[in-house]
């Protein structure tokens, strides 16, 4: 009797010289000038841990300058013609296309991202822009008779604050600005305590094409950002991150009624039908499971899977996984990078702990022992809906695929989460995958497929994943304040 052979060990491409950028200096954009940080602050390289430059934080006096500067020229900005505002916005847009090896290099250097997905992030905020800058808000006309006519107009709110998260941080700054300005408004953007090298990138390139204080940036060391949400400057923030740091964002903006648009966590769930094709859908979630290596609010979480066809999806997935390249962002054979900061990896290794005490781990199950922050790509089998590793948001490189008889009871436990971000049903009669996708609770369902945003398409979650949208024109709208003008043609 034979045995087949164990799969080889994970294997880490790092053949990747030592890079660095040293030359680079890196600067705030404070009213119209680009300035110093406060003080500065190392930003590492996840794949090496190493330090590749450093960055300019602010104080509060220096966010306060920002606010300032956002409130003064909002006066001015918010009169100019929409066509001048799309015109800068395309402006922007060649510019990033002109340097974009240069800022796909840097995503990948901060975010450990392979340079592949580094210049995927790249295009899509191209694209975003584009769109964005392409869009217009005309009056829109409700009643229009002898007596009356009433016109419902969008005004911009003001100053408005974009709190970026670190894992796609020039993408993510893109789609805040551009709909921002478009609308009238100013903007301060805070990035992420450790990815603010792009956001620095972006201020550098705005400076010339837009008057002074239109756009700020400014550098957070880990403790501005309750300063910045509490500001009475601030008109309205547009935050992307954690639930619980978007509880903590409403909160702040309570006392001045900001408005404020929060896009949050997801534990998003994949419901394979039984008429699926395995091999082909197990390799479509797979993709959009460790997309990011787990770190993203719309990864598939939790995978449903029909008892009839368990054990082969799960060979299938688990074979995916040890067949991936995991490495450096900038090694060329690189698929998967590594998570982007110790509190990341820590965070990975509780999941990993949890996988082993509850599931059966079937593939990955480890970190590798190397510099950096690398974590095998982890599969686990056999484990209840109650884990902690299921039940709550798992942002790692560790999915979960259970095992479903009935249905019903796996849209029941789809739904019976505190999320509501995205969800997706895959299988081979697309009527019966559609009916199934109208009963999950969350902002969108895709139908085999996960992950499909579009700039002309709203996104925003149900529950505890967000209020309010962005993208389309209902993200556009976002940014800007009703006012009705009533009319009246004849008086008595």
């Amino acid at each position: 009797m034979t045995t087949a052979p164990s799969p080889a060990p994970p294997q880490l491409h790092t053949s990747v010289a030592r890079v660095d950028l040293s030359d680079q200096t890196f600067k705030q954009l404070i009213d119209g000038q680009l300035v110093e940080g406060a003080i500065g602050q190392p930003v590492r390289d996840p794949a090496t841990g190493e330090v590749i430059a450093t960055a300019p934080v602010a104080d509060e006096k220096q966010a306060d300058d920002a606010y300032r500067a956002a409130a003064r020229a909002f006066g001015e900005w918010q009169n100019t013609a929409v066509e001048e505002r799309s015109r800068i916005l395309h402006q922007l847009a060649q510019r990033i296309e002109a340097r974009r090896e240069e800022i796909s290099r840097i995503i990948t250097l901060e975010t450990g991202k392979p340079a592949a997905s580094a210049d995927g992030d790249v295009d899509s905020a191209l694209i975003w822009m584009r769109h964005i800058a392409d869009l217009r808000l005309d009056p829109e006309v409700v009643r229009d008779d002898e007596g009356s006519r009433i016109e419902v107009h969008r005004k911009p709110i003001g100053v408005v604050l974009g709190i970026i998260p670190w894992n796609f941080p020039f993408f993510q700054t893109i789609y805040k600005v551009a709909p921002a300005l478009l609308a009238g408004n100013t903007i301060v953007i805070k990035p992420a305590p450790t990815t603010p090298l792009n956001a620095m990138l972006i201020g550098e390139m705005l400076q010339d094409l837009v008057p002074a204080g239109v756009v700020n940036v400014v550098g957070d060391g880990g403790d501005l950002g309750p300063y910045l949400t509490a500001h009475k400057k601030v008109d309205k923030i547009s935050f992307t991150g954690s639930t619980v740091a978007g509880r903590k964002v409403m909160a702040s903006s309570a006392e001045t009624l900001k408005r404020v648009v929060l896009e949050l966590g997801g534990n998003d769930g994949a419901v394979v039908l039984d008429d699926a094709d395995v091999p082909k859908v197990a390799k479509g979630i797979f993709e959009w499971a460790f997309w990011n290596s787990g770190q993203v609010c719309i990864n598939i979480k939790r995978i449903f899977v029909h008892s009839s066809q368990y054990d082969e999806f799960c060979d299938e997935f688990a074979r995916l996984a040890t067949d991936a390249k995991v490495g450096h962002g900038l090694d060329p054979d690189t698929e998967y990078g590594p998570v982007q900061n110790p509190k990341q990896l820590e965070a990975a290794k509780k999941a990993l702990e949890i996988a082993a005490r509850d599931g059966k781990i079937i593939a990955g199950g480890d970190v590798f022992d190397t510099p950096g922050y690398f974590v095998q790509l982890t599969v686990v089998r056999d484990i209840d809906h109650a884990s902690p590793l299921v039940a709550e948001e798992t942002f790692a490189p560790v999915r979960a695929i259970l095992k479903y008889d009935d249905l019903d009871e796996a849209i029941e436990q789809v739904n019976g989460t505190e999320y509501g971000l995205g969800n997706s049903v895959w299988g081979t009669d697309v009527e019966r995958a559609s009916r199934v996708a109208q009963r999950l609770e969350s902002g969108t369902v895709w139908v085999n497929t996960h992950c499909a945003v579009l700039p002309e398409v709203p996104f925003g979650g149900r529950k505890q994943s967000g209020l309010g949208v962005e993208f389309g024109m209902e993200g556009l709208l976002e940014f800007t304040d009703t006012s009705v003008l009533h009319i009246v043609k004849k008086s008595d």
